[in-house]
């Protein structure tokens, strides 16, 4: 009588772990949160941009865009895109507005962008300085 009343106590304490650790499996990620900095420019044109993601599980070729960042140069204008196969020009902004004469901007989109299999998925920082042609970009890939 011992041996089944100690199983049965053995078998509850498994049990009540099991429940426990559950809401914790659930609550992962689906993958590591990324960060790729972007950076274009120098001295009064030096333009700064940092996007944080993460992959969509179980999804080719998709990424959530959990935060934007942008700090301008003093005479720029910068935004920062991605490379959207459906977009006509081949590129749409992650932030709903540009960071200018040395401000910065941060924004939390909490965006999922996809594209086709075998379209590399990548952002750039783009920086114009107004009234000229003048412009700064770098390109990464995602």
């Amino acid at each position: 009588m011992r041996v089944s009343a100690l199983s049965a106590t053995v078998v509850l304490v498994a049990a009540a772990l099991a429940a426990g650790a559950a809401p914790a499996v659930a609550d992962t990620p689906a993958g590591p949160v990324l960060s790729v900095p972007l950076e274009a420019g120098s001295g009064l044109h030096h333009n700064t941009g940092t996007v944080i993601y993460e992959r969509v599980d179980g999804e080719v070729n998709s990424v959530r865009i959990i935060s934007v960042s942008i700090t301008s140069g003093e005479r720029d204008c910068a935004w920062v895109s991605w490379n959207d196969p459906h977009d006509p020009n081949g590129w749409s902004n992650l932030t709903s507005e540009p960071s200018c004469n040395g401000t910065g901007l941060g924004e939390s989109p909490d965006r999922i962008i996809k594209a086709p299999a075998g379209h590399p998925l990548k952002v750039r920082l783009t920086a114009t300085h107004p009234g000229s042609d003048l412009v700064h970009k770098d390109v990464e890939k995602l």
